[in-house]
């Protein structure tokens, strides 16, 4: 039996929880205070990162997972969204993985920006080395960064995963200069996905501990006097997983599988033509009601 720990909310810190779902081994309850979803108890190697680690060869270095990471099409509402409100200056991608997203900001944008990564995973920071991307190997919380350095701050489907989010964005706070920008985006509870499938969704997993909707991401961000949201959006939309799992009746979906969806997905956002202007629409107007599958949001330090 794999060691669990018990947590407060990671919001508002309550400790008076409902019954929300249960899939498998994952237990998800709701905070009567504040209305928070999240995973309690949760597996102790979560929080110590040692998880990830045995997810490398699996999943984040398998050739497929690396093409679509590195493909120009990958980040693009995130770099859209970041040059929005970040046009140059000093850049911490916390939850860097192999790098994709600080890879595109120089490719795009030569000399605008300096880079750095971080993670859990050591393998995949490796290989944002081999790819000029410039990588700190130890945890964001740990390291000593100094105070007031950066002009922005990215934590791309990070928050799900951590035990105490609201430390990372204390120190986010910390680190940013004034005016500077945290991006931080996360699975929409309230996506059509998440409403029609509940949790037989795919992304209703261990791995992920916290299940935000737009109120509780607006009140963890509340926590931290200094920053203060500028733009909140629902972005992203894959009708394929919503068929996928509805058919699936709430199977586990293997990594494998997961990565040759991507991989196809990928394929079809570069083609273009009318099914991408189809897709785009169809996303545009489910953010557009608050329905996608994620929330971005762009904090500002005061």
């Amino acid at each position: 039996m794999a060691a669990m720990i018990e947590r407060p909310c990671p919001v508002c810190d309550g400790r008076e929880t409902r019954p929300h779902w249960r899939k498998g081994d994952v237990t998800l309850v709701q905070c009567r205070a504040c209305g928070m979803v999240f995973a309690n108890p949760v597996p102790a190697a979560l929080a110590s990162g040692e998880h990830y680690e045995g997810l490398a060869a699996g999943l984040y270095l398998t050739a497929d997972k690396l093409a679509a990471d590195y493909a120009p099409v990958r980040f693009e509402r995130e770099l859209k969204l970041f040059r929005q409100f970040c046009p140059q200056g000093k850049v911490l991608d916390v939850g860097c993985s192999t790098g994709g997203f600080l890879f595109q900001l120089e490719a795009r944008w030569p000399g605008d920006y300096e880079r750095l990564g971080t993670d859990v995973v050591g393998p995949a920071l490796d290989y944002a080395t081999s790819r000029g991307v410039t990588v700190l190997h130890e945890g964001f919380l740990e390291h000593d960064f100094g105070g007031g350095q950066f002009d922005a701050l990215t934590m791309w489907a990070v928050a799900e995963h951590l035990i105490d989010p609201s430390k990372f964005l204390a120190k986010a706070a910390v680190m940013l200069r004034p005016g500077g920008h945290c991006f931080v985006l996360v699975p929409n509870l309230k996506s059509l996905a998440m409403r029609l499938l509940g949790s037989r969704y795919r992304y209703v997993m261990v791995e992920h501990v916290n299940y935000f909707s737009a109120a509780t991401l607006r009140r963890l961000v509340a926590r931290v006097p200094d920053l203060e949201i500028v733009a909140l959006r629902s972005t992203h939309f894959n009708p394929v997983v919503l068929w996928q799992d509805w058919r699936g009746q709430g199977r586990r979906v293997s990594d494998a599988e997961r990565v040759a969806l991507l991989k196809r997905t990928t394929s079809w956002k570069q083609r273009g033509g009318p099914l991408r202007w189809g897709y785009r629409a169809v996303e545009t107007a489910l953010g557009a009601v608050g329905l996608a599958d994620n929330l971005v949001a762009v904090m500002e330090k005061k």
